[in-house]
């Protein structure tokens, strides 16, 4: 059986209530995904109270966090892909990166902020282990090797945002769709694949319109450098995309 956790969020600006589903409760030591969480205090020698863990299901589209909500729980996404960006003014958002297991969901808003300076939204149907925050601060002051796998995930996350700001900043509309379609290509370790985010998306990737994003792509396509058939994205000219990304 099923349970539901609420929280709310504004959409559309009417207020509406997301529920995901919180999985039938598995022990850690029964659960196949053998999580920072799970390591750092199995070397304490300690266990973890059931009440301390949620385990949750999103559906493909639901929000896991959402900015400006309070932060309770450190997020630990186990399986499925999400996207992280910044809720803009009117709508206009801007991805920030991609995330799939292992990954930690909110690092950046752990000890900063006692509210989510980003949303975080499922790409397909994802599972996330969710540990109590004061439970994790613990771990982290009193486990070296904690802390050292949380700076870590926290510098990975920084060194994100700042290659985003630097290819937003320097680059123009064609350079940044093509870091963009690169930067999925390596999310997904190769040149063929099937788009995880629609056309907007892909836009917000790289804080241009969906319809200059729409215009280069057909441009792309047109030189030769990249075969689109519906989601399914092809990387012919790799080196070429590469040049129009890192010359901007």
């Amino acid at each position: 059986m099923y349970h539901c956790f609420k929280s709310t969020i504004f959409e559309n600006e009417s207020f509406n209530c997301l529920i995901m589903r919180v999985t039938p409760q598995t022990t850690c030591d029964e659960c196949r995904h053998k999580c920072d969480f799970y390591d750092a205090i199995k070397r304490t020698g300690r266990s973890i109270p059931e009440s301390h863990i949620i385990q949750a299901r999103f559906k493909k589209h639901q929000r896991i966090c959402r900015q400006g909500d309070d932060v309770s729980h450190a997020i630990y996404l186990t399986e499925g892909t999400a996207k992280l960006f910044i809720e803009g003014i009117n709508g206009h958002n801007i991805i920030l990166y991609l995330m799939k297991p292992p990954a930690y969901i909110g690092l950046l808003s752990f000890f900063e902020s006692i509210q989510y300076t980003y949303s975080v939204t499922a790409l397909e149907e994802a599972q996330v282990c969710m540990l109590k925050l004061d439970l994790l601060k613990e771990l982290y002051l009193e486990n070296h090797e904690v802390l050292l796998r949380l700076n870590k995930a926290f510098g990975r996350s920084v060194a994100l945002i700042m290659n985003k700001i630097i290819c937003l900043n320097q680059k123009n509309i064609r350079g940044r769709i093509a870091e963009s379609l690169l930067s999925l290509a390596s999310f997904y370790d190769t040149n063929t694949y099937s788009m995880p985010v629609t056309r907007k998306e892909l836009g917000e990737m790289s804080a241009i319109s969906e319809e200059n994003t729409v215009r280069i792509l057909t441009e792309l396509r047109k030189e030769g450098i990249i075969r689109v058939d519906g989601r399914e994205v092809k990387i012919i000219d790799n080196i070429l995309l590469k040049k129009i990304s890192d010359l901007g």
